[in-house]
């Protein structure tokens, strides 16, 4: 009798450490997966932020940003098709990719700044 509880206590043992382990993972891919989304809008919102102050310093007419905002919704397709079924390694790399890609937008966007400055 005792062998029957010991092996039913192990089996539950079995069956919540198998959902502690599929539940963290879906939480850490349900993670990485609002990063990359927060990272995209961000930059999202700094290209629309870049577009505006390229414009009024070259005229209209000019939008060296466009590429990089069809980068992006190519990216959102990407993940609007294969978001769910990504990895976490996939997705951080996908952050990382729109993270360095807001990193050089900031940089133009100081040299834009600098540029427009009075001189001294």
């Amino acid at each position: 009798m005792s062998l029957i509880a010991l092996l039913i206590a192990i089996a539950v043992a079995l069956a919540a450490w198998l959902l502690f382990r599929r539940r963290s993972g879906h939480d850490r891919h349900r993670r990485a997966m609002a990063g990359v989304l927060d990272a995209a809008d961000a930059l999202e919102a700094r290209l629309r932020t870049a577009r505006s102050e390229i414009e009024a310093v070259a005229g209209d007419g000019a939008d060296p940003v466009r590429e990089a905002m069809q980068e992006m919704l190519r990216q959102r397709l990407w993940l609007q098709q294969h978001g769910a079924s990504a990895s976490s390694g996939q997705l951080d790399a996908v952050r990382e990719s729109i993270d360095a890609a807001r990193s050089r937008i900031d940089h133009q966007l100081g040299r834009i700044e600098r540029a427009r400055a009075p001189l001294p």
